[in-house]
């Protein structure tokens, strides 16, 4: 699925906060994909980097995917297709949530 075009359907905005874990901030925008179940059941979740913007729907690449070790739940990074993340970009922007799992990235 890497290198896929997806469209995410933005739920978690940048800039708002977790439905349920009001402490956690969207410093990224954050949402899933309509018709690819998950792991758990649900749609599969991604998270949008690139994007500085607040937005309801993005088109991009698939550049990674994020194994929870910890979870039963995986999580896709989706970026604009003319842009690319190093690891290292994609733990910094994604850590305010990734923080409480243990995980690797793969690309």
């Amino acid at each position: 699925m890497i290198g896929d075009i997806v469209t995410v359907t933005v739920d978690r905005p940048l800039g708002s906060y977790h439905p349920e874990h009001k402490d956690i901030y969207y410093p990224i925008n954050y949402g899933y994909i309509e018709g690819i179940i998950a792991p758990d059941g649900e749609e599969q979740y991604a998270y949008i980097l690139g994007v500085n913007e607040a937005v309801e729907r993005f088109t991009g690449k698939i550049i990674a995917v994020i194994h929870r070790f910890d979870d039963v739940e995986e999580k896709w990074v989706v970026c604009p297709e003319s842009l690319s993340f190093s690891k290292e970009d994609i733990i910094k922007q994604v850590k305010f949530q990734e923080q409480y799992y243990h995980s690797e990235i793969i690309m």
